[in-house]
């Protein structure tokens, strides 16, 4: 009887704990969709063009919300735990920053 019962709470522990990974990978695809939705915004805003398609507004978004989360914290409205106006003007700052890297080496050779 007692490996029985061991055998339940080791499988209800293990049942709970793909649960919580579950959960969690949902909330990162969402953070990282909306982080991408976020760069593309940024992207069509400022001229140029950013490379890797949707993989470098996803880039742009996630840079951008650390930096502006880091200068203007809890400005403007969250979206599944993401600030959606810092993030926006963080993927600004690094797109247009990207664009004037990219627009400068460019002219140099």
């Amino acid at each position: 009887m007692a490996p029985l019962a061991i055998a339940l709470i080791v499988l209800m522990v293990l049942m709970a704990a793909g649960t919580m990974l579950a959960f969690w990978s949902i909330g990162l695809a969402i953070k990282l969709g909306l982080a991408g939705l976020i760069g593309g915004l940024a992207d069509m805003v400022v001229p140029g063009r950013l490379p890797y398609g949707f993989l470098g507004a996803i880039g742009a978004g996630v840079v951008g919300g650390w930096l502006g989360s880091a200068l203007l914290p809890a400005l403007g409205p969250a979206l599944f735990g993401v600030e959606i106006v810092p993030t926006f003007l963080g993927a600004l700052v690094v797109v247009a920053g990207f664009e004037l890297v990219a627009t400068t080496r460019g002219k140099a050779g």
